[in-house]
């Protein structure tokens, strides 16, 4: 019973409460037991909140035997990423420079909404230092590895969250995606995440990264991230980037298919590198599409590689981040972290405003491509996992993380919603993922999307039984 309840998705779990066949008490002692077992071979979580957790889940089990649960997801485990704020908890960042004692009085938006709906925080997950990369190690907490192979990475820089729900360690986790950061490890671990339009879900304190930074979702099923999504997506004021909350109910619709809808794929963007093996299950997986009813047609949206732009939006941010620590606590940091950090020095206003323009430009292309397709598919990375530890898979052939991740960063810029959908795995055995991005505010088409392509080719987990520990 208790692997089987850390399995089940949280719509389930919340069928499960009213229907009275398991406690909410139940699953989180299902689950944090689960990750007594498996965070040592994972090493997932940072903090694990045993007993906060366990009296939320005895306050939950209450409301439900009432008859009045609390809210969307009263009763249901959720970690958060150690890059969100986090009351009476210490968010660390991944950075050894930070002071654990706090004060640590505030929840940021996300955190809050999941409290005020009873959802039961199991702790924070690991991320690279002030998630700077698309890889989860750090000086404070270590390599965080794969629940499919554990010598290989799970990606970043939400990796933590993503080897949790992997591991059935948690339904439900936060993560950020500045460039990628929830798209990329849940590529890697076999998951559904979603970047939602910018300004979609609160966000606060402002990133150091700027108008690249996402929050979102990260589930193992398309509709616990349209449940997730109606909860994170609740307003609050302390975001001035914040969208005007629509009242929409994501969970609408999600199974309306994708019949009529015309959709773009790309198999490289027109300049990206791609493993053949990616890439065969990746145009099998737009083949599918075409089979559910859509109108699928092999076009590249027409914009060039835009790491330079990007690079001049995301190094200035770390180099922020950098200058705002004590000279003597950076020996302390991890060295790629204050190499890019450099690199953001050197980027003055005229180039910043340069990249600003070009940016704009992009997304005005993109609004446009818009117009003429619905959807637009392209592999979530153009590689498999590889060794924990790393930044890159070859040195020969990649000097930062953002030489592996193309498909990503760009719609971080252009701020559209984008998600990633396991679609198969390598002859290794590892996930890959599918990309879907849609319009500017096209959320709800985007999850529509995913769904339809999940009920045709069902997410599978890993094994825990095959992870030692």
């Amino acid at each position: 019973m208790n692997n089987d309840l850390c399995s089940l998705p949280a719509t389930d779990l919340v069928a499960g409460y009213r229907r009275k066949s398991f406690s909410p008490l139940e699953v989180t002692r299902a689950v944090l037991a689960r990750i007594d077992r498996l965070n040592p071979v994972l090493n997932a979580f940072l903090l694990v909140a045993r007993k906060e957790a366990l009296a939320a889940a005895r306050a939950s089990e209450q409301r439900w035997r009432k008859g009045g649960p609390k809210g969307a997801l009263d009763g249901v485990p959720v970690s958060i990423k150690d890059l969100l704020l986090t009351r009476g908890w210490p968010t660390l960042r991944g950075s050894r420079t930070i002071d654990p004692k706090g004060p640590w009085h505030e929840d940021a938006p996300a955190v809050a909404r999941l409290r005020e709906h009873g959802a039961v925080l199991l702790g924070k997950t690991t991320t690279p230092e002030f998630g700077w990369k698309g890889v989860t190690d750090s000086p404070l907490t270590g390599v965080t590895r794969n629940p499919w192979n554990p010598r290989k990475t799970p990606g970043g820089s939400s990796g933590g969250a993503a080897a949790a729900l992997a591991a059935g360690m948690g339904p439900l986790a936060v993560g950020t995606d500045g460039g990628g950061s929830i798209r990329i490890p849940c590529a890697f671990t076999g998951l559904f995440g979603l970047k939602p339009t910018f300004g979609r879900v609160p966000a606060w304190p402002l990133s150091p990264m700027g108008t690249v930074a996402h929050v979102g979702p990260m589930t193992r099923t398309v509709a616990d991230a349209a449940l997730m999504m109606n909860v994170l997506a609740l307003p609050d004021a302390r975001d001035w980037h914040g969208l005007p909350h629509d009242g929409r109910d994501y969970r609408v619709g999600l199974e309306d298919g994708v019949r009529g809808l015309r959709i773009a794929y790309s198999a490289d963007l027109g300049y990206a590198r791609v493993d053949p093996e990616i890439a065969r299950i990746v145009q099998r997986a737009a083949r599918v599409f075409a089979d559910l009813g859509a109108h699928v047609e092999a076009q590249d949206p027409g914009f060039e590689d835009q790491l330079p732009v990007f690079a001049k939006h995301w190094f200035p941010g770390a180099a922020a981040v950098v200058r705002a620590i004590h000279p003597r606590k950076r020996r302390s940091m991890d060295p790629g972290l204050l190499e890019v950090a450099r690199q953001g020095e050197r980027i003055g206003a005229r180039e910043y405003l340069d990249a600003v323009q070009k940016r704009g430009t992009l997304g005005a292309r993109m609004n446009l491509f818009h117009q003429r397709y619905d959807l637009l598919l392209t592999p979530s990375l153009p590689l498999a996992a590889f060794d924990a530890g790393k930044e890159v898979a070859n040195l020969l052939k990649e000097r930062r993380w953002t030489d592996w991740t193309p498909f990503t960063y760009p719609f971080n810029l252009t701020q559209q919603p984008a998600a990633s959908i396991p679609c198969g795995f390598t002859k290794a055995g590892l996930p890959v993922g599918l990309h879907i991005v849609g319009p500017r505010y096209g959320d709800a088409l985007v999850l529509r999307a995913a769904r339809a392509f999940e009920a045709a080719h069902p997410l599978r987990m890993p094994d825990p039984a095959n992870l030692k520990g």
